[in-house]
């Protein structure tokens, strides 16, 4: 649905996102740009030439959904990341603590614990999560491509591991491990042109702690009123 003013329009989208990382890749000024930390909702505006400016909303007839905020206060996260390729993997350590900074978390309620390589990562996520003690865990690693197919072997089973651990367990896992083909490419993504992986990966942990969080206390709700009417039930028998 478009509105229009005088130099302005206003337009609304089922996908703020895509629209934003067109924008994004195609170098349009940004003069506006936010996200709701209550419901997660995308809101920015972009210049196009000719001095008109569109700001963009979430369609507002698009279906109410649940989500998990981008609040992070009074949560626990624990980071494993991979001392393997340390000069990309440190970036993406600071961009990870950074995000959850800025999300409210405290530096107390943040661990975070190194292992050699990245095949290492899964086993001691995994350990972490069992301790019921992290809200979520956030894996960061880095693996390059090189000329045998080892690169393929150990991509596999860190997906796989990760993956499993966080079924498993119930505790939310943010993949942010990089499978790059090139050294340009990994340093893109740890905080150059492609933004920095480490810090989506705070914010992924951040939000699915916050839904599962939100799923779990409403099923609670509904399994208390079911329990409620069984007593009634067995008062008027």
């Amino acid at each position: 649905m478009k509105h229009y003013h005088d130099g302005v329009i206003l337009l609304e989208v089922s996908d703020p996102e895509s629209v934003w990382f067109i924008a994004h890749k195609r170098g349009y000024e940004m003069v506006w740009d936010s996200i709701s930390k209550k419901s997660g909702r995308h809101t920015f505006a972009l210049k196009l030439p000719g001095e008109v400016v569109i700001w963009i909303f979430p369609d507002s007839a698009e279906q109410v959904a649940t989500e998990g905020d981008l609040s992070g206060a009074g949560k626990r996260f624990a980071v494993v990341i991979s001392r393997f390729n340390s000069f990309i993997t440190e970036r993406l350590l600071q961009g990870a603590l950074d995000g959850l900074t800025r999300s409210g978390v405290q530096k107390k309620n943040v661990e975070i614990v190194r292992v050699p390589g990245a095949f290492e990562i899964p086993i001691a996520a995994r350990t972490l999560a069992e301790t019921k003690k992290y809200d979520a865990i956030i894996c960061i690693g880095c693996l390059l491509r090189g000329d045998t197919a080892h690169y393929d072997v150990i991509v596999n089973e860190v997906t796989r591991g990760i993956g499993q651990s966080a079924q498993e367990t119930g505790v939310p896992h943010a993949f942010g491990v990089l499978t790059c083909e090139t050294l340009e490419q990994a340093i893109d993504r740890a905080g150059l042109k492609m933004g920095n992986k480490g810090s989506e990966a705070a914010l992924a942990a951040i939000e699915m702690a916050n839904l599962k969080k939100a799923v779990v206390g409403r099923s609670s709700l509904v399994v208390g009123k079911g329990k409620s009417r069984g007593k009634n039930n067995a008062r008027k028998r």
